[in-house]
């Protein structure tokens, strides 16, 4: 974002102060870009927060892997960067934050408050019970191998393969495994689950257990936000997500193609 050639009525701030407000503002972008946000959004959220906090422009400079702000008072600024080391999806971390920015705009909270908690959601994201998460996501899998036509047998083995993939999955990235390890574990541990029961012959429709126990892998947020980068000029992280997107979708295939490699393909 360029500044505007206008005359700011807002007081001029040192460069401690504008060092400060650099440090609340990365934080914010920090956690938008942490948890599933766009460019845009992201660029939007932070500018208004630090025009709130004092600022009167903000340069910002948004990449796949970290965030750059100019904080800038009548001719001083600050220039800082911080990196993004993980990604994930948390829509109530956005929402929070958020709220935050728009409760300073309206001068609700000063520098200090909006530090802290920021500071206070990036130490304690909110979040869902696991045994909750880890049902309700087998239970999503299991309803779209229904609505792809499986049998009620199918629904069940879908259930118990994508929860038994979702405690892996869970497991292995509060470890802080590699992404697309992760992605390909889980698929091949939903995978062999679906194999082994269907020898049992319950069911008639082993393909779509087999496709539907692995949608919860499917990289939804990442191509969102591709396609929205993209359409709004951010080409480098746009271009960025779209392949992150498709090595998750590659890491899927690879993780059946081994189950199936190992226990035969279901007929």
């Amino acid at each position: 974002m360029s500044s505007p050639d206008v005359v700011s009525s807002k007081p001029p701030l040192s460069r401690e102060t504008l060092r400060k407000i650099a440090d609340v503002c990365l934080l914010a972008g920090q956690l938008l870009l942490q948890y599933g946000a766009d460019a845009q959004r992201v660029e939007e959220t932070v500018h208004r927060l630090g025009t709130a906090l004092g600022a009167e422009w903000l340069d910002i400079l948004v990449s796949p892997n970290g965030l750059l702000v100019s904080t800038i008072s009548h001719g001083e600024f600050r220039t800082k960067m911080r990196r993004v080391v993980r990604h994930g999806v948390n829509m109530q971390v956005l929402m929070r934050v958020d709220e935050i920015s728009r409760r300073a705009e309206r001068g609700e909270c000063d520098l200090y408050e909006v530090r802290g908690a920021l500071e206070t959601l990036a130490a304690h994201p909110p979040h869902a019970p696991r045994w909750g998460v880890i049902g309700l996501v087998a239970l999503a899998c299991a309803a779209f191998n229904q609505l792809m036509g499986g049998d009620w047998a199918a629904f069940g083995i879908t259930f118990v393969a994508a929860a038994v993939a979702m405690w892996v999955r869970v497991n292995m990235t509060q470890r802080a495994f590699n992404s697309l390890l992760v992605t390909l574990a889980t698929a091949f541990t939903a995978g062999v689950v679906v194999l082994l029961v269907v020898r049992l012959q319950l069911t008639t429709t082993p393909q779509t257990a087999l496709t539907a126990s692995v949608l919860l892998l499917v990289p939804g947020v990442p191509l969102i936000d591709a396609a929205e980068d993209l359409m709004t000029g951010h080409l480098v992280i746009g271009w960025a997500r779209g392949v992150q997107g498709g090595l998750i979708s590659m890491a899927i295939a690879l993780g059946l193609w081994l189950a199936m490699s190992v226990l035969g393909v279901p007929r």
